[in-house]
């Protein structure tokens, strides 16, 4: 399976919702599950600037999308996007570099969006994706979501992004302005070039990556980033950093996501963290957070919005 590794992030204050009467709720809820994809709507390839002359002239629809993934980073270093070769079919993955604090669920549904918006102008205007898929538990009412995507989408899965059929991706383009793709892309290289990324941002991304295939060591990260892992070592200690804290970081931002934002049963979320049994992850969880991860869950801000909004 082949992998290429490269958007957005708002938390609702659970005190403020509790003096709103239901039907205000309610109503706020179905706003909420519709705000990230009007914008979506809005966006097209001039919201990506110079990569879209790039895009516009990859010969198949592949091609272009791994272009995108290659220069995304300069419009946004939050978004991930990877590719990966599954059969018949192609899983366009989109995770957001998780921030303490901030709920992801709309920044998510937005990036989900415009991806799909950005395949249909490649593919053609009447493209719909296999599957779309996202993390966080499905709101009170999905029919905007059905009518944006022409298909229903699943939640509470174990990732986001769309699932396309691997010919869809394949389909032979007409370019138009071959000279204006190559400047545009000298620009773009040299951009990549003066970008200053530093160790602490490259191994997070590249933890939040490796984690769900139970993968993530430092060893691994060290492959990733090609160096040795005692020179991996040098560089996290000139900055003050560990390995072993950078993925306890990570881990412990992604818990909160999915047991705030989801309804993943505890033991989907222990695999997604790159935990190999459900023990060592419920001691993880009580060592880090002095709670189980259920009782956690049922005190969560996320959680105790949806419960009051579904009652």
């Amino acid at each position: 399976m082949r992998t290429r590794d490269h958007f957005t992030a708002g938390c609702l204050g659970r005190d403020g919702l509790r003096l709103l009467p239901r039907r205000h709720l309610e109503h706020r809820s179905r706003l909420q599950a519709v705000f990230a994809l009007r914008l979506a709507a809005r966006r097209t390839f001039a919201n990506l600037g110079p990569i879209s002359l790039v895009l516009k002239e990859e010969p198949t629809p592949r091609q272009a999308l791994e272009t995108l993934c290659r220069y995304l980073k300069l419009l946004s270093a939050s978004l991930i996007t990877r590719i990966e070769d599954s059969g018949k079919s192609v899983i366009v993955r989109e995770e957001l570099v998780p921030s303490p604090g901030l709920a992801t669920r709309q920044a998510m549904e937005l990036a989900v969006g415009v991806k799909f918006r950005i395949l249909r102008e490649l593919i053609g205007p009447r493209w719909r994706p296999v599957e779309v898929c996202f993390t966080h538990r499905a709101p009170l009412d999905a029919s905007a979501h059905r009518a944006f995507f022409g298909c229903n989408p699943m939640f509470n899965q174990s990732f986001n992004g769309l699932v396309c059929a691997a010919a869809d991706l394949q389909v032979a383009r007409t370019t138009e302005n071959a000279g204006a793709a190559r400047f545009a892309r000298d620009y773009l290289e040299a951009a990549l070039r003066q970008r200053d990324e530093g160790i602490r941002e490259s191994c997070r991304e590249l933890i939040l990556a490796l984690l769900p295939g139970g993968r993530c060591t430092a060893q691994q990260l060290a492959h990733h980033l090609r160096v040795d892992r005692r020179t991996l070592y040098r560089y996290l200690n000139a900055e003050g950093l560990t390995f072993s804290a950078l993925l306890n970081e990570v881990r412990s931002e992604l818990v909160m996501r999915h047991l705030r934002e989801s309804d993943l049963p505890v033991g989907e979320v222990s695999a997604l963290l790159g935990f190999s049994a459900q023990s060592c992850f419920s001691h993880w969880f009580r060592v880090t957070f002095g709670c189980s991860a259920s009782d956690w869950r049922k005190q969560a801000p996320g959680a105790g919005l949806q419960a009051h909004a579904q009652r």
